[in-house]
């Protein structure tokens, strides 16, 4: 169910390379990598979900309200994470190029199956 999700994202996405659901502790649940992808999407994964803490934390101190989506654009890649719950969250990697909107879209709409199973 995890993997089905994660491929649409990426294959409907222009430029989707990979996707992984994470945990805010750095463990994958699942992860998928397009056609022949070398990008280790774990790694990436992992250094982000310490960012994400601390995004977490700021925008509870700031009285913003829960942080649901952050996008980060580098030079040869950009992630589009979208925050599930208190344990979880999902990301997709765009080359450059690719379709960002299109990856928030099919990200935000297939986070409740993800949240669905998660339980």
């Amino acid at each position: 169910m995890f993997r089905e999700v994660l491929q649409q994202v990426v294959e409907g996405t222009e430029g989707g390379v990979a996707a992984i659901l994470m945990g805010y502790d750095g463990i994958p649940v699942e992860q998928y990598l397009a056609g022949d992808g070398t990008l280790n999407v774990e790694s990436v994964g992992m250094e982000f979900s310490v960012v994400l803490s601390q995004i977490r934390k700021a925008a509870e101190m700031l009285e913003a309200g829960a942080a649901r989506e952050v996008t980060i654009a580098a030079e040869n890649m950009t992630t589009v994470i979208r925050l599930l719950n208190d344990e979880y969250f999902v990301a997709v990697t765009v080359a450059p190029g690719g379709n960002t909107g299109k990856a928030r879209y099919l990200l935000r709409t297939g986070s409740g199956k993800l949240v669905d199973a998660l339980g």
